[in-house]
C-alpha cells in the first residue's frame, strides 16, 4: 500500500512538471503575482524601496560631490597659474600703492628662503582657486541636498547659493579695499615715525593677504546659517534681538581674530559690516516667521474645515 502511495506522488509531480515545461512563454508572461485580498496582510516595503536610495548610495553621491568640488578647485588653481602675472599684480597693488616701490628692495618683494617662492605660489593658487571654484562647489552641494527638500525649499536653493557667493565676495572685497590698505597704511606710518625700515618678505605678505581675505569671506556666511535656523524654527528672531548686545561683542572678537593688527579701527571696520548683516538677518527672519505663521494658519484652518 505504501508503495502505491509513493508511486502516485511521483506520477503527480511528473505530470505537474510536464505541464509547466510545455507552457508557452506567453502563458508565463501572462501570469502575475497574486495581489492580496482586502484586509489580507502583506509584507511592508523595505527602506530602500521607500526612500529610493540606500545609505551606501548616499555615500557614493557624497563622494562624487567631493570629487567634483576638488576638480573645480584644481581647475581654478590651474587657471590662476595660467595668468599668474595678472593675479600677482592684483595682490601686490595695495602694497605698491601705499608703501611705494622706492621703499622696497630693488623695487619689489623678496623671499627670505630658497623655497619661499613655493609657499608664495601655493598661497596664490589656494586663494584664486577657491574663489573661482566657490560657485561650482555651492552648486554641487545644492544638487546633493536637493532631493531631500520639499518643492518650496528647492526654490530657495538658488537664492541661497547666490547669497553665499555674494557674501563671500563681499567679505573678500571688504578685506582687499578697506582692511588691507588700512593695515598697510598704519604699518608704514608707524615705521616712518620711529625711522625704521621694514623688510617686506613676499611669503609673509601673501600669507597675510590670503588668510585675511578668506577669513572675511567665510565670516560673512553667518547670515545664511541664521536664516536656515530661523526657517527650521530652531532659532527665533526675538532671541536674536535679545542677544544683540552680546553679538556685537562677538563681532569685535571675530574682528580681532581676523584682523592683522590689534588697533580698534581695523576691528571696527570688520565688526560694523557684520553687525549690519546681523540686523538685516533679523529683518529677513521676521518675514520668514510671518510667512510660516500664515501657512500654518491656513493648514490648521483646512484641518478644522
Amino acid at each position: 500500500m505504501q508503495k502505491l502511495v509513493a508511486l502516485n506522488r511521483v506520477f503527480s509531480h511528473s505530470m505537474a512538471f510536464m505541464k509547466t515545461d510545455h507552457d508557452s512563454p506567453a502563458d508565463h508572461m501572462a501570469q502575475s503575482p497574486a495581489e492580496p485580498e482586502p484586509g489580507e496582510w502583506s509584507a511592508p516595503p523595505s527602506p530602500e524601496e521607500e526612500e529610493g536610495m540606500g545609505f551606501l548610495d548616499h555615500l557614493e553621491e557624497l563622494r562624487w560631490v567631493l570629487f567634483k568640488s576638488l576638480i573645480a578647485f584644481v581647475l581654478g588653481m590651474t587657471l590662476v597659474f595660467s595668468f599668474l602675472g595678472f593675479f600677482t599684480e592684483i595682490v601686490n597693488a595695495p602694497l605698491y600703492r601705499i608703501v611705494g616701490t622706492e621703499n622696497l628692495p630693488n623695487g619689489q618683494l623678496v623671499t627670505t628662503s630658497p623655497m619661499g617662492i613655493l609657499s608664495l605660489l601655493l598661497q596664490i593658487g589656494f586663494l584664486g582657486g577657491l574663489g573661482l571654484a566657490m560657485p561650482f562647489i555651492l552648486y554641487f552641494v545644492a544638487s546633493f541636498i536637493a532631493p531631500a527638500l520639499t518643492e518650496r525649499e528647492r526654490k530657495l536653493l538658488l537664492p541661497a547659493c547666490l547669497g553665499a557667493g555674494l557674501l563671500f565676495l563681499g567679505g573678500v572685497l571688504l578685506g582687499y579695499f578697506v582692511i588691507l590698505p588700512g593695515f598697510l597704511t598704519m604699518a608704514n606710518f608707524l615705521h616712518q615715525q620711529i625711522d625704521i625700515a621694514m623688510f617686506w618678505a613676499a611669503d609673509r605678505y601673501y600669507s597675510l593677504v590670503v588668510w585675511l581675505l578668506i577669513g572675511l569671506g567665510f565670516a560673512f556666511q553667518f547670515p545664511l546659517v541664521l536664516l536656515a535656523l530661523i526657517q527650521l524654527d530652531i532659532v527665533q528672531t526675538k532671541t536674536l534681538t535679545l542677544y544683540r548686545r552680546h553679538m556685537i561683542v562677538v563681532f569685535f572678537v571675530v574682528g580681532m581674530m581676523i584682523s592683522p593688527t590689534w588697533d580698534p579701527f581695523t576691528q571696527t571696520a570688520i565688526a560694523m559690516p557684520m553687525w549690519l548683516l546681523y540686523e538685516g538677518t533679523i529683518r529677513l527672519g521676521r518675514r520668514l516667521e510671518k510667512r510660516r505663521a500664515e501657512v500654518e494658519k491656513e493648514l490648521f484652518k483646512d484641518v478644522l474645515d
